[in-house]
């Protein structure tokens, strides 16, 4: 269900902050700058590559050019300084600026390749590439512009809650609740066939009590609600659109949470 990316994770995450990553990324300093961007990019790059291969029908290794090509230019040419979030989402307008992007470079009579002192964005296309392939057969009905931007949605929303549970997993790591990670895992996240195991099976597999798995995957999906909450807030550039995200992606109202 999910996948994992190498970008923003680890002790270099976003403070916790209300002030979005989309205002830091227009900060004069030029760590916080980067930081903001390491986040966004962290959140989007894996629907935005599924995206140039589907919608623009580009085989994998000009998709991942693509890819580079585009980040580069949102960190480069300040592309965030034209989004104004009273028009649009800002996912809606961050494809909108990768279709410019390909149309651009497909229009070229030869992509120029950057040089040896290009950026160079760390990302686990191969991972990308593997969830693809599950969902591609069905994705190539994409065609009117309502369906692309449900897809788009869908894509984004699978890379946050990616980001979610990697979070989720480090930090039961550090809190020694591994057994609520795995339960949180195994029950809500995986699905094989046959369908959700049995709170009794999972008791007796792990050596507890029923009411221990009950409170123990409550403790999980209350603490990966807070994480995808606390990355969407980042992400989003307003507080208007943090609720609104919040109730497509969770079905929530997020004040509910503070």
């Amino acid at each position: 269900m999910f996948g994992d990316g190498t970008i923003g994770g680890g002790d270099g995450r976003f403070p916790e902050t209300r002030w979005s990553a989309v205002s830091a990324a227009r900060s004069d300093d030029p760590a916080e700058r980067r930081r903001a961007l390491d986040l966004l990019i962290s959140a989007y790059w894996k629907p935005v590559y599924k995206y140039i291969r589907l919608h623009w029908n580009k085989p994998s290794d000009e998709a991942q050019d693509l890819t580079q090509e585009f980040f580069t230019r949102l960190i480069e040419k300040d592309f965030l300084d034209r989004f104004d979030p009273a028009r649009a989402r800002l996912r809606t307008y961050l494809r909108v600026c990768v279709d410019g992007v390909v149309a651009n470079e497909s229009k070229a009579a030869g992509r120029l390749k950057r040089g040896g002192d290009a950026l160079h964005l760390s990302l686990d296309f191969s991972a990308a590439e593997i969830e693809l392939t599950r969902v591609a057969p069905a994705l190539r009905q994409i065609a009117s512009p309502g369906s692309i931007e449900d897809w788009f949605e869908k894509e984004w929303i699978r890379s946050l809650f990616t980001l979610g549970v990697e979070c989720l997993r480090e930090e039961c790591e550090r809190k020694g609740k591994q057994i609520h990670f795995r339960l949180f895992e195994i029950y809500d996240l995986d699905d094989a066939p046959g369908g959700r195991r049995s709170y009794e099976d999972l008791a007796r597999e792990f050596g507890i009590a029923a009411t221990d798995v009950t409170n123990y995957l409550a403790f999980a999906r209350r603490e990966f609600r807070r994480i995808v909450l606390a990355e969407l807030r980042k992400i989003c550039a307003t507080e208007d659109e943090f609720r609104r995200e919040a109730r497509s992606v969770l079905g929530l109202d997020p004040r509910d949470n503070d």
